[in-house]
């Protein structure tokens, strides 16, 4: 052990937020702040002082921030992130012998004790703190002494001494010869605000079509860009959009064979017309493809491209790279399996062939190709079937010159696979919301994913159906079902998404019963929607969206909060702006057949509210309002009328004329 390693005496352990010991990197969007604590803490009574060292990863001089006691050797500092790619920090912690020198003279002095020497000790320090100085503090530490040492009594001296102005004066010259620096320089990825918060909206290209049973196109895609803007989407996902292979194409409702018409599950990719760098022609072209970009940017949509590294028995990579497959023992290639379920028509890569650097590099490049014709976010596909270092390596090496790239996780699978997903990089992910049915399902979840350490690295995006996820509550549940997922979905996440037009047109046709798989799946056909149907759900789905966009609270998810209900079936929470200037309140009846009441119970005084005091909730699903009292209020909800509220929470603000309005 080196003299200067056993002088360090201060001690830094405990830090927050830090995944995995700083193996991972936190998640931020732009504008939004790291807020760092820590245990810190030296032997004896010595007074201590640290700093939150904090930088992007392209600068090279820290910024230093002082953090503040909490009590219990508890320190805590923040900043904010201002820029994309990444930010780095750290922790600093010495011995201060001026605020221990200045803590005991205070308490000698209300004790009456001699402070004379104590006086000149402090002059001594203020001195060796005047050599440490830049040029502007000397100057201001040599007014002080001059100030100091012209007072006539050791009293005044003393109280001089002790003026805070002059504590934080010193404070900026300390003594870090022996000071500790944190064993592990921590890192935060920063996002776009989009990775945050968004709606999305996901759409088979190829049902666009206004005539029943064609093959629609991108240029037919465009006329609907309006239907999706105007129900206030922000992100319009694709299906993959490439060359659908021939060879054991699956036929109409996933049957094993498929007719002369079947156009074939668009995630079976690869044909003679190319992989995945080119498009199905009955699409269109690539130009097409850019037009639909620029329109959907026209519109306030962003296009999101599905990313399926899986390949057809036809896609070009099987003649021209068959090393990046496995092989059988009689020579032929792996087609995928999930016994005792057969999938020919899908040959998976094997990322652990001997050529698997060309195919990590090979794959980047499909990566590549997409960014150069102005896609920014990808869904993938079935990223647990896949190496979580293919994923940390390919995301990394894309966010390096594309930080504004956004990847989201489709990932049904295990808890700590879909977490170790978010923690290699994934910017958002699925989650197991379609899933969650009860309100004690519902707290314990989002609990775990909003009030705990998951929250620092793991992102949800809540979809109530998929194409492949129609469940039992969406099936039984009728219109009423729809509505009330719809407003779970959209509410408890900052980021969710819908599968449509299936969603807003309520279809809930299961295969078969026990099924979760649509009747007459559009994942294997063509699909024609009556988007324009009088029972549709655009118009509530339009509203809640307007209520997200005009409501800061729910476009995070940091402030989660559940309340208590007397009823099983009634699920209370709310969400709220750090200054609490936005705080939304959503009562959801999850019984989707009958009425339910009950009273609800909230901690008014966190929402700086006064018990006395009326205030307004003002439902902005359908415009009423209501003066509250109190913590303990009541609510009923009838499923065929309004499953649930979305309430505005306004205070009650007196004018200097005596007028009442609320805020």
């Amino acid at each position: 052990m080196e003299q200067t390693d056993v002088l360090r005496r201060v001690v830094i352990e405990g830090v927050a937020p830090e995944v995995d010991g700083g193996r991972f990197a936190v998640k931020r969007t732009i504008g939004e702040s790291v807020q760092v604590q820590a245990d810190i803490f030296s032997d004896g009574h010595d007074a201590i002082s640290c700093a939150l060292l904090h930088r992007h990863a392209k600068d090279t001089r820290w910024t230093e921030t002082p953090m503040a006691a909490l009590g219990n050797d508890r320190w805590q500092a923040a900043f904010r992130v201002t820029a994309l790619g990444r930010y780095l920090y750290t922790i600093q912690g010495w011995i201060d012998p001026f605020k221990t020198w200045q803590r005991d003279l205070s308490k000698k002095m209300e004790a009456g004790q001699s402070v004379d020497v104590d006086v000149m000790t402090g002059l001594d320090l203020i001195e060796k703190a005047r050599s440490r100085a830049v040029k502007e503090d000397e100057a201001l530490i040599a007014g002080w002494m001059r100030r100091i040492e012209s007072a006539p009594l050791l009293e005044e001296r003393a109280l001089i001494l002790q003026d805070p102005e002059l504590e934080d004066l010193i404070a900026r010259c300390p003594d870090k010869t022996t000071a500790t620096v944190y064993d592990r320089t921590l890192a935060v990825q920063v996002d776009r605000a989009r990775a945050r918060f968004g709606a999305w909206y996901e759409l088979f290209p190829r049902s666009c079509s206004r005539e029943q049973g064609k093959h629609g196109t991108f240029r037919e895609c465009e006329a609907l860009l309006p239907y999706v803007a105007e129900m206030g989407f922000d992100v319009l996902y694709l299906p993959p959009i490439h060359p659908i292979g021939v060879t054991h194409r699956k036929g109409k409702n996933n049957t094993p064979t498929a007719g002369p018409e079947d156009p074939g599950s668009p995630w079976a990719i690869g044909a003679a017309e190319g992989g995945h760098k080119a498009i199905h022609p009955e699409l269109g072209t690539l130009g097409d493809f850019r037009r639909l970009l620029e329109k959907a940017g026209e519109h306030g949509l962003e296009i999101a491209l599905d990313l399926a590294f899986q390949c057809t028995p036809d896609h070009p990579y099987v003649k021209a790279n068959p090393q990046w497959f496995r092989h059988r023992p009689d020579g032929t290639i792996q087609y995928a399996e999930n016994p005792p379920k057969r999938y020919q028509d899908i040959y998976p890569l094997h990322f652990e062939s001997e050529d698997w650097k060309s195919l990590y590099e090979e794959l980047k490049g499909v990566v590549d190709f997409w960014i150069a014709q102005g896609v920014r976010i990808f869904r993938v596909d079935n990223p647990h079937t896949k190496p979580f270092p293919f994923w940390e390596w390919l995301i990394e090496g894309v966010k390096r010159t594309h930080p504004e790239v956004i990847f989201l996780s489709e990932a049904f699978t295990r808890p700590k696979v879909q977490y170790r997903l978010a923690k290699v990089g994934f910017s958002q992910s699925y989650t197991y919301f379609a899933w969650r049915n009860t309100a004690w399902e519902i707290r314990e979840y989002f609990t775990e994913l909003s009030r705990t350490p998951v929250r620092e690295f793991f992102r949800p995006n809540l979809w109530p159906n998929t194409p492949d996820i129609l469940t039992e509550y969406l099936q039984m549940g009728g219109r009423p079902a729809f509505m009330v997922r719809l407003v779970l979905a959209a509410t408890l996440g900052a980021s969710y998404g819908i599968y449509g037009p299936a969603f807003e047109l309520c279809e809930n046709r299961p295969k078969e019963t026990g099924s979760e798989e649509y009747l007459d799946s559009e994942k294997y056909e063509i699909r024609h929607w009556e988007i324009d149907a009088p029972l549709s759900l655009k118009d509530f789905i339009s509203r809640v969206n307007r209520i997200r966009s005009e409501n800061p609270a729910l476009q995070s998810d940091r402030h989660l909060r559940f309340h208590e209900t007397d009823n099983d079936q009634v699920l209370c929470y709310s969400k709220h702006t750090e200054d609490l200037s936005n705080i939304v309140l959503v009562v959801a009846n999850l019984d989707p057949h009958h009425t339910h009441a009950c009273w609800l119970r909230l901690p008014i005084n966190d929402f700086g509210l006064h018990e006395r005091q009326p205030y307004q909730v003002h439902d902005l699903l359908s415009g009423a309002r209501y003066l509250w009292h109190g913590g303990r209020n009541y609510v009923a909800l009838d499923p065929q009328v309004a499953p649930a509220h979305i309430l505005r929470i306004r205070r009650r603000i007196r004018t200097e004329h005596d007028f009442d309005y609320f805020l």
